[in-house]
């Protein structure tokens, strides 16, 4: 442990010596290291964003949906959502939080305000005190919110909803949507939050409770037409959804099992008796934009792979005319006593410090440019805001990343050091006292 210590010290007093030397070096581990962290963290930045997204319109990691044959409204009653959440609990999902609500999507909702009529995409039921719309709310970029939040006669609107009918915190609006059969119910709904939501899915979009909802569109007071399930491990959840199928199948009217959305839309098209549930995670509603993401990574994993091998070849050409220019210092070294297997190890040493340098300064540099980046509006970019946040790209620093890259590029390292302190510690003494080539 003594000579290690010794030996450490020795290779930090060398480094500091032919920090000159070692300038390009560094130089270039620290520009590779700053683009492959900034590719990486904008990937997962844009993942994350798309995912929450997602996430959050379609209530869940993994979601079972209910379809009624008399209606083009979702719905499912309250004995059907007990059976759902006991077969989630009989295929042992783990999951971290479940959300009901009851949703309506169409071409026939509208807010009416002063005389002002909007047609509205999406109106959400949602239980306000559940902890997983705690979760997704907490998320949301409130414009304004009234803190005494929020009654079966609150509403949360969209900033652009809000600013083309002119309403603003505490008015009081008419919600009106479309019933099962046809009919038209409306409903005195108080705005209580305005949302910054420039995603595809935010606009036209609003948030009343799942009873309120229920009402006007005259279901039943405890019915739903989502039941959402959110994981710790979103990996897991297609294993997931294949086991909360096989415990739900045998239960009620349950659906086949779809991958994409062309795959979803003929089974919501179909003919079938009474009600049906089918169980989707977010790959089946998000398809056309997981083909998009796979695009991406091609590009990313292109980069990031021309960057390593940038720092190779940078790291290998580099460090073997350091050590040719060493070369007699090493010889020197041998003579006063050194074996090979300790000029070997004083010149890892030197390499994982110069390595662990760049890397900080690497980081450092990547930081500051997601920082600069956030300054920087998309909102101008036709269709890319569903990888924004509020308009603005984000990085996403995930720790599995952030190791993954640093192992790397200090795998790439270690392999350009490698065969040149092999050689240069090998070497015969009377090549290396008499300074020939490495």
């Amino acid at each position: 442990m003594e000579k290690l210590k010794a030996l450490g010290k020795l290779g930090l007093k060398y480094l500091y010596r032919y920090r000159r030397r070692y300038g390009f070096l560094l130089a270039a581990l620290t520009f590779g290291f700053m683009v492959v962290t900034f590719i990486t963290s904008a990937k997962d930045g844009m993942y994350d964003n798309v995912y929450y997204t997602a996430q959050s319109h379609y209530t869940g990691d993994l979601v079972a949906v209910g379809f009624n044959s008399l209606s083009f409204h979702r719905l499912i009653e309250e004995e059907e959502i007990n059976t759902i959440l006991e077969a989630a609990d009989r295929a042992r999902l783990n999951h971290r939080q479940t959300v009901l609500r009851t949703i309506y999507s169409g071409s026939e909702g509208a807010i009416y305000y002063l005389g002002t009529a909007l047609q509205v995409r999406y109106v959400l039921g949602c239980d306000w005190d559940s902890p997983g719309e705690s979760y997704l709310f907490s998320r949301m970029n409130f414009i304004e919110r009234d803190e005494a939040f929020l009654g079966d006669e609150g509403i949360i609107l969209s900033a652009a909803v809000a600013e083309q009918i002119g309403v603003r915190l505490g008015d009081r609006l008419t919600l009106e949507v479309p019933t099962d059969w046809g009919q038209r119910n409306t409903g005195q709904f108080i705005v209580q939050g305005i949302v910054q939501d420039s995603s595809i899915f935010g606009f036209y979009k609003v948030y009343i409770s799942r009873l309120s909802l229920n009402r006007l569109m005259n279901h039943p007071d405890s019915s739903a037409s989502i039941v959402g399930f959110f994981f710790d491990d979103t990996g897991s959840a297609e294993q997931k959804r294949r086991a909360l199928h096989e415990a739900l199948s045998d239960q009620i009217s349950t659906g086949p099992l779809v991958y994409n959305r062309e795959e979803l839309d003929r089974e919501t098209w179909i003919h079938w008796e009474g009600n049906r549930i089918l169980l989707f995670t977010l790959p089946v509603y998000l398809s056309d934009v997981a083909n998009l993401l796979g695009a991406m990574n091609l590009i990313s994993y292109f980069l990031y792979g021309m960057m390593l091998v940038i720092i190779l070849i940078s790291a290998a050409v580099t460090y073997r005319l350091i050590l040719h220019e060493r070369t007699r210092e090493l010889g020197v070294m041998r003579v006063i006593g050194f074996y090979g297997g300790d000029l070997r190890l004083i010149l890892w040493i030197e390499i994982i410090i110069l390595g662990a340098i760049a890397l900080a300064a690497g980081y450092l540099l990547s930081w500051l440019l997601g920082r600069a980046l956030l300054l920087v509006s998309f909102s101008w970019f036709p269709s890319f805001e569903i990888f924004l946040r509020n308009g603005r790209m984000t990085v996403l620093y995930l720790p599995r990343t952030m190791v993954l890259n640093v192992v790397l590029v200090f795998a790439v390292l270690f392999v350009a050091a490698l065969i040149p302190s092999l050689r240069a510690s090998k070497k015969d003494l009377p090549g290396l006292l008499s300074g020939e080539p490495i």
